[in-house]
């Protein structure tokens, strides 16, 4: 008989926690064994596809294959053969002890990404900033040399003007005009929209340098006696009674001119993105301020402008980054002669051209370091306006 003033506690069983925090408080307990499996089955599938790739490009480099067959395999080995490596993998998984398995498929998946990565991101990223800090061959240490020749050459000081002027001018004019044409759209009927949209739309789908291309026809200039003008601007510029101009090498608008194609190519995408931020503003907000007695200009400057604020750091930085790595047009346009050189244009100029690994490496470098705070402004933008949804 016990005492009922001594009565001892109740206890009660707290229910086992589930989730990734559950998962990984798990595979502390179990020890090594699920680090292990874990790390195998995310090499796995790299490797297995590296060997896979290494067998199949034998076969693609034989020039005398049918070339149907050959596109075949490459389609075959492309798409399915990687699904089958997950799939096969993620059988293998279930294979395992109940308790094992869920803390090491999520690596099956993620896992190879991350290898990936690592393999053409990170070790990339470590290598060149070692090489920034060495000679043009790569081999002994000159310390800080490569980075001071950088802001002490004449060349390469007008590269990064340029670049900066790139980073300025394209953005600001390719978000003003794809929101201008944003708003504008926006007005149309759903068809008209959509047909709209598709035209301005169209250049993201060309690549940079067929963009080039088709604007050397824009630019293009014949000296007297080499035959006619064939450039659609030079064309204009003779039929209203002005001589041909060669206007890549007219110093500095060149750069402007050459800017004027990655606008052309950025318009679309601000216009897209911008538009869809438009369409999210409350229509009741819109109304209010019409019925208080706001104009659309109005209504568009202090309602729709500061709603879409967010949008437009995001859709300005990402420009910016694109702007930063630009490549491909300054050197199918000019080259980089005529003082149009871009930093990343100069860099591929300083590893391949002139054979100078340290300076190239330590351009690489700066453009990073460049890119790293617009980076950081994207996605903290980003996560906040996340946390309004």
């Amino acid at each position: 008989m016990t005492d009922k003033g001594h009565e001892p506690p109740v206890t009660t069983k707290e229910p086992r926690s589930s989730g990734p925090r559950a998962f990984s408080e798990e595979a502390q307990q179990r020890g090594p064994l699920v680090y292990a499996l874990r790390v195998a089955f995310a090499l796995a599938i790299p490797i297995a596809a590296f060997f896979l790739l290494w067998v199949t490009f034998d076969f693609l480099r034989d020039a005398e294959a049918n070339r149907f067959l050959v596109m075949a395999v490459a389609i075959l080995v492309g798409v399915f053969g990687v699904f089958a490596l997950y799939f096969g993998m993620d059988t293998v998984v279930n294979l395992l002890p109940e308790h094992v398995r869920e803390s090491v498929r999520p690596f099956v998946f993620v896992g190879p990404a991350l290898v990936i990565l690592s393999v053409y991101l990170v070790y990339p990223a470590i290598n060149t900033t070692i090489l920034s800090f060495k000679d043009r061959d790569g081999e002994s240490f000159v310390g800080f040399d490569n980075f001071q020749e950088i802001f002490t050459n004449a060349d390469t000081l007008i590269s990064i003007r340029n670049s900066v002027l790139w980073v300025i001018l394209v953005p600001f004019f390719a978000v003003a005009i794809g929101l201008g044409f944003a708003v504008l759209v926006d007005k149309l009927s759903s068809r008209a929209e959509s047909l709209s949209k598709s035209m301005i739309f169209m250049p993201m789908a060309i690549s940079f340098v067929g963009a080039s291309i088709v604007w050397r026809f824009v630019y293009s200039f014949r000296p007297p006696g080499f035959g006619e003008q064939i450039g659609l601007l030079n064309s204009i510029w003779e039929g209203i009674g002005f001589e041909a101009i060669d206007w890549l090498r007219q110093e500095p608008f060149n750069n402007l001119y050459l800017m004027v194609i990655l606008i052309w190519l950025q318009t679309g995408f601000a216009m897209v993105i911008l538009s869809s931020a438009i369409k999210a503003v409350p229509e009741d907000i819109l109304e209010a301020a019409r019925i208080d007695g706001a104009n659309e200009f109005q209504v568009f400057w202090r309602v729709i402008f500061p709603t879409i604020a967010s949008t437009m750091v995001v859709v300005t930085t990402t420009i910016v980054i694109t702007v930063w790595k630009v490549f491909d047009i300054v050197f199918v346009m000019t080259g980089g002669q005529d003082d149009t050189s871009v930093v990343a244009e100069r860099m591929v100029t300083e590893f391949f051209t002139f054979r100078n690994d340290g300076v190239g490496a330590a351009l690489a470098v700066v453009l990073f370091l460049a890119v790293i705070p617009i980076m950081y402004i994207n996605v903290r933008q980003f996560r906040a306006q996340e946390e309004l949804r």
